[in-house]
């Protein structure tokens, strides 16, 4: 069950370019992955013989087009494993208006004075931040679950805080910075004991490993299509059908209506209602292509190659005492990324550094700056891998880590180090951390 990276690697006429001199190394698939051929393909096929709005019209061009969005629906319920097909997915531009979605119309209506909505120092903004003005705008007070120093969530106190009051648990299925699995099936099991509602942001799962959202049982599930070979501008919510049936909808407008009067409206059947408006049609017909790419390759099988990238490059970025590494340790399963600070660089330099040097990383907080804090660090350095990717390439990130601290003199001094200036908004200095000791999640 190997991956056939060679092959792989030919839909991805990307990978071929040159950056700075070097060709390229695509690590920052964590942020936005590349997209093949067979995916971006469909939009010259759409725009050239079918595109048209749809439900809209009588004729062909509108019926081929409607056919074929409404199937892209039933590829997404059969991907994540929805048996209620299309009823239980719901398109959106990505994971953060899923979640928005769900905290709007299902949060304003269920939460008040005296329930509480538990989270975690782990998730990403979108669904942190989102909570957080949830609570504030229905008066529901919210509590975190911690993240422990070997990067797993303490599942002790998140025993001891979900209890009677709790509505709404939201959890990340995988850290998008620790590379953490988190034990979803448990959660929901635990937050179901008390009648609340699970929400679990797979915007760092779906694209990674093999999704079953009813073994999971969790109550809504969301992703983005730009993570997981597929275009941008579109994800998806997937909702137990009886929830988003009872749901009020979040965005009204033409499409999400069914009769209106002057006085009233009323809303169409699932999965329209929660759409309002023209929606992405090439964006849902592409992503369904992405689906049936990666199913082509076999989500086991990006599993495994994620997780053997990650195992390599977490144990040799282990052994270099100049670097410190954060989230669970090689020899436990992880996802395709690895986070990481080396002692003298601060992060942005060294992304600009492996940049001269063709390596795409990603550098910063990552959209969770209250995880940072946790780990008591500004920042971090994120390498993420994806089913195109070699060791060979992770072998040219370690080589030019090594060399970051001799570079970096001259690279301060360079007009490439003045002209980024202006594009970063932190402080850039090269005594930006020294680290302690490993994954020093609290002190």
């Amino acid at each position: 069950m190997s991956c056939d990276t060679s092959s792989i690697r030919e839909d991805f006429p990307i990978l071929n370019r040159d950056v700075e001199g070097s060709h390229l190394v695509y690590l920052d698939n964590a942020a936005t992955t590349q997209t093949p051929e067979q995916v971006y393909g469909i939009y010259e096929d759409f725009y050239t013989r079918y595109n048209s709005n749809i439900h809209r019209g009588i004729h062909t061009l509108s019926h081929e087009a409607s056919v074929a969005y409404e199937e892209a629906h039933d590829k997404v319920a059969e991907f994540i494993g929805a048996s209620g097909g299309r009823k239980e997915v719901i398109f959106t531009k990505n994971t953060t208006e899923s979640v928005n979605l769900v905290a709007y119309g299902l949060g304003m209506d269920e939460l008040g004075a005296g329930d509480e909505i538990i989270t975690t120092e782990m998730d990403h903004h979108a669904t942190l931040v989102t909570c957080q003005q949830i609570a504030k705008k229905t008066g529901a007070e919210i509590k975190y679950i911690e993240v422990q120093n070997d990067g797993q969530l303490d599942i002790e106190q998140a025993k001891e805080i979900i209890g009677d009051d709790t509505a709404l648990l939201a959890v990340p299925h995988v850290s998008n910075v620790l590379g953490t699995i988190n034990p979803v099936q448990e959660l929901a099991a635990l937050a179901h004991e008390y009648d609340a509602y699970i929400l679990v942001d797979g915007a760092q799962s779906a694209p990674t490993r093999p999704i079953d959202v009813e073994h999971l049982d969790v109550d809504f599930f969301t992703f983005s299509g730009h993570k997981m070979a597929g275009p941008t501008g579109i994800g998806g919510l997937y909702g137990k059908q009886h929830l988003l049936e009872e749901m009020t909808p979040f965005l009204y407008g033409g499409e999400m209506i069914q009769h209106v009067s002057l006085r009233d409206a009323t809303w169409n059947d699932l999965p329209w209602k929660f759409e309002a408006g023209t929606p992405p049609v090439a964006e849902g017909i592409a992503l369904a292509a992405a689906i049936e790419y990666l199913e082509e390759i076999g989500m086991e099988t990006v599993r495994q190659h994620e997780n053997e990238l990650a195992q390599y490059a977490l144990e040799r970025l282990e052994a270099r005492n100049h670097v410190e590494t954060y989230g669970p340790p090689s020899g436990t399963e992880r996802s395709g990324l690895v986070a990481f600070n080396v002692e003298g660089v601060h992060g942005h330099d060294l992304s600009s550094l492996l940049n001269n040097r063709g390596i795409a990383v990603r550098a910063g907080d990552h959209c969770t700056q209250p995880l940072h804090d946790a780990l008591d660090i500004p920042g971090s350095v994120r390498a993420s891998f994806y089913v195109y990717n070699t060791t060979e390439e992770i072998d040219q990130l370690l080589n030019a880590i090594d060399s970051a601290a001799a570079d970096l003199p001259d690279y301060l001094a360079s007009d490439c180090y003045h002209a980024s200036l202006s594009t970063i908004t932190s402080p850039t200095t090269a005594s930006w951390m020294t680290p302690r000791s490993r994954s020093p999640i609290r002190r």
